[in-house]
Order: C-alpha cells, then sequence, then structure tokens
C-alpha cells in the first residue's frame, strides 16, 4: 500500500477532501497535510519534504491552478512535482519524468478528472532504461549537486 501525503491550499479544501476519500477506496494511506493556511508554499514544502525524504511514496498538491503549488514544491531537493492537465501527463509525469508529486488545478479541472488524473498517477511507475533515462538522470544530478 502506498503512502501519499496530500496537501492544498484553502481553495481546495473540498476537492482535497473527496480525493482523499476516492483514493482512501482504491487502497491508498492517505494523509492529510493540512490546507488552512493561505500561504500555499508551507504545505507544498510540507509535503515535498515528506516525499523527498521518504516518509511519503508519493505527493498530491492541490491549489486554484496547480501552477504555484508546483513551482513550491519544486523548491525541495530531492521533489519532482509535475502539474498534471491530463491523462496522457499524468502517467508520463511518472513512467517518463519519475515525478513523485502531482498538482492539480482546482479552479481548472473538475473533481471526477482530478479523481482520474491522480489515479493514473499514483498507478503508473517510472520506466528504468527508458529513452527519458539520461534526462532522469541530468536533473536529479543536478539536484542532488545544488545546496
Amino acid at each position: 500500500m502506498k503512502k501519499i501525503a496530500i496537501g492544498c491550499d484553502p481553495n481546495a479544501q473540498e476537492q482535497k477532501q473527496d480525493l482523499i476519500g476516492y483514493l482512501a477506496k482504491l487502497g491508498y494511506d492517505m494523509v492529510d497535510l493540512g490546507s488552512e493556511d493561505p500561504i500555499y508554499a508551507h504545505t507544498a514544502f510540507q509535503v515535498a519534504r515528506g516525499v523527498a525524504d521518504g516518509t511519503y511514496d508519493r505527493g498530491i498538491l492541490l491549489c486554484g491552478t496547480g501552477l504555484g503549488m508546483s513551482i513550491a514544491a519544486n523548491k525541495v531537493k530531492g521533489c519532482y512535482a509535475a502539474l498534471c492537465t491530463d491523462v496522457y501527463s499524468a502517467e508520463r509525469a511518472r513512467k517518463s519524468n519519475d515525478a513523485n508529486v502531482a498538482c492539480f488545478g482546482a479552479f481548472t479541472l473538475g473533481i471526477r478528472t482530478i479523481e482520474k488524473l491522480a489515479e493514473t498517477f499514483l498507478s503508473a511507475e517510472f520506466e528504468p532504461g527508458c529513452s527519458s533515462q539520461p534526462k532522469v538522470d541530468c536533473y536529479m544530478e543536478y539536484d542532488q549537486q545544488r545546496g
């Protein structure tokens, strides 16, 4: 069972609660890291740190567009957050890019779409040796060398 950290800003609380229920029914161990802080970067950092240090297997972040959460989460060393807007990007975020956090827009996507994208992201696995491997190795190496 994968342990999933989830967080959002105050704008996406309803979608977060719906998503927690949906993913829990699929067997994921959901850990809610909050939604009350209007400075969404604090929540993004908390989810990203937990995923980067291995406390959680994956992370999910929601805000109005998903953009701010993805920018903030990617500031954490070892976090590879991807804004997912369609099934193909959610799948490729994992399979080709080894992303470990998915970000969704509560104002730009309906809850059923968010559920499908989250399910796709969480069920996909990185494909070692794929044509993207050298690219992934490059940005992970750069990430490890930064201060």
